[in-house]
């Protein structure tokens, strides 16, 4: 069965990093304890500092963090992972790397068959259909921006309705508006930080106290707190 914990953010707010996640994670985990850590979002940190980020931030739940550039095979890692962790930074540096390594099917094949998926960020956004919703700028080219299309869906995570005064660019609602011109039956779920989407076989729900938005067909409606998406699937 499916089990994927998609999360807008590694932080809420001032929140040290990941703590407000951990409910989260744990909820998704259960006894399973070990996990496979990918860090290719990062960009200006190192892969080793990156992983030691996370397993500082989840040791004090009981994780016990491997990032994948360790192994030889990162297609074997993640064919024996218990399970498997993305994390937030470039998008398109992330999927570039799961390009690069050959991957996405490897990943899609192990959370298909039961493996817990836990991402945030970048991480969620791979997640989906595509990364055409991403926040971040395309700094390298991956050769798609196909993603592991684990639901039907679209993620905007870090979603905010917020301008800053003086501020002449475009929105975020703007943009997606774009999106939503060019792909008029795709759904895209905005995220606020705080809260997470949780995707197993045929449900999906937001979890957490913050509203979220769906756009799709030229409209948007808001998603109350804790509310059943599964229709989108």
């Amino acid at each position: 069965m499916i089990q994927a914990l998609l999360l807008s953010a590694s932080r809420e707010g001032d929140t040290p990093y990941l703590s407000h996640a951990i409910p989260f994670i744990n909820k998704v985990m259960g006894k399973t304890k070990d996990v496979l850590f990918i860090p290719y979002a990062g960009v200006s940190i190192n892969y080793d500092d990156y992983t030691k980020m996370v397993s500082d931030a989840l040791a004090p739940a009981g994780y016990n963090i491997v990032g994948i550039h360790q192994f030889d095979s990162p297609i074997e890692a993640v064919k024996n992972a218990k399970a498997i962790f993305v994390g937030g930074g470039n998008t398109f540096h992330l999927l570039h790397e799961l390009y690069r390594y050959e991957l996405l099917d490897p990943i899609r094949q192990a959370v298909r068959g039961g493996t817990p998926y836990v991402g945030w960020s970048a991480g969620s956004n791979v997640a989906g259909d595509s990364i055409r919703t991403t926040n971040d700028m395309p700094i390298i080219q991956p050769p798609s921006f196909d993603a592991l299309k684990l639901m039907p869906v679209q993620l905007n995570p870090h979603y905010t309705d917020y301008k800053p005064p003086g501020h002449n660019g475009e929105t975020r609602q703007m943009r997606i508006e774009e999106f939503m011109t060019i792909n008029k039956n795709m759904a895209v779920v905005g995220i606020e930080e705080g809260s997470a989407l949780y995707l197993t076989d045929n449900t999906l729900n937001l979890w957490g106290d913050k509203q979220a938005y769906l756009f799709k067909s030229g409209n948007k409606a808001t998603i109350e707190p804790n509310s059943d998406l599964s229709p989108l699937l």
